[in-house]
């Protein structure tokens, strides 16, 4: 049994509380998005319901301590398939009383679980480290990234409490989508392809900050006056900021300087 919804943390919610009313407890969600139709298996659309979601969440929060029902949050942010079917399996024998399963790592979906968690804490730690901003001329501050996993939301608190005072967009061009923090609140945004890829040659179409072009060139000699060649670990640099990080750091991007 297939169990097809919107890709939503509360679609997938959703499918969780139609498995204990419909009585199908082997279903496997799926987001219409990754849907392949199988003429073998049996389909069902589940339509999201914020009310059935947060019965569900309720219900989580009676049986888990707070940490461990955000941990259901945390993998599905993973965005695989595998890993929400091991969530969805977990949340199943939680709901039938063994709530003790999360200790359990001798269970393949427990140990898939803890190891999309283990990657997404890493993620989100690198995207704290790595997020570098930039000021266009109209004083708004934007950083551009495409982290493995879709840990924007797990960023904001962290981004909001450390800068509270000016405005600015971190946007996911893998996942097309912003978090953008006016001073006030958090909104998330989206833009059309042009926008976004304005936003990826920021050093051509987006109109820097004078004094932005200024602090970039002075933090970029800076960090060539520090990469002693001598003392070069490449294989621990890439450990600690792995290439794929490189485009949007402005240490990395002047002249032929290599680190």
């Amino acid at each position: 049994m297939h169990y097809i919804f919107d890709g939503t943390y509360y679609g997938w919610l959703t499918c969780v509380f139609e498995a204990f009313e419909r009585k199908e407890f082997e279903a496997r969600p799926i987001s219409v998005d990754r849907y392949i139709p199988d003429m073998f298996a049996v389909d069902r659309t589940i339509t999201t319901s914020t009310d059935k979601a947060m019965r569900v969440s309720k219900g989580l929060a009676m049986r888990l301590d707070k940490k461990s029902r955000m941990d259901f949050y945390r993998a599905f942010l993973f965005e695989d398939e595998a890993v929400w079917q091991a969530a969805f399996y977990l949340c199943i024998e939680i709901f039938r009383g063994n709530t003790a399963i999360l200790s359990n790592y001798g269970n393949d979906a427990v140990l898939k679980f803890s190891e999309a968690l283990h990657k997404v804490s890493r993620e989100r730690h690198r995207m704290k480290a790595f997020v570098r901003f930039q000021r266009a001329a109209d004083g708004m501050f934007f950083a551009v990234v495409e982290p493995d996993f879709n840990v924007l939301p797990l960023i904001i608190t962290f981004f909001t409490n450390r800068y509270t005072d000016q405005p600015w967009i971190i946007y996911d061009l893998k996942r097309k989508y912003g978090i953008y923090w006016d001073k006030i609140r958090v909104t998330e945004v989206q833009l059309n392809e042009g926008d976004s890829t304005a936003m990826m040659q920021s050093s051509t179409v987006v109109s820097l900050d004078t004094q932005e072009e200024y602090y970039t060139n002075l933090w970029q000699q800076y960090f060539k006056s520090t990469n002693i060649k001598a003392r070069r670990n490449m294989k621990l640099h890439l450990r600690h900021v792995p290439k794929r990080y490189w485009k949007y750091l402005p240490e990395k991007q002047f002249g032929n300087i290599k680190s």
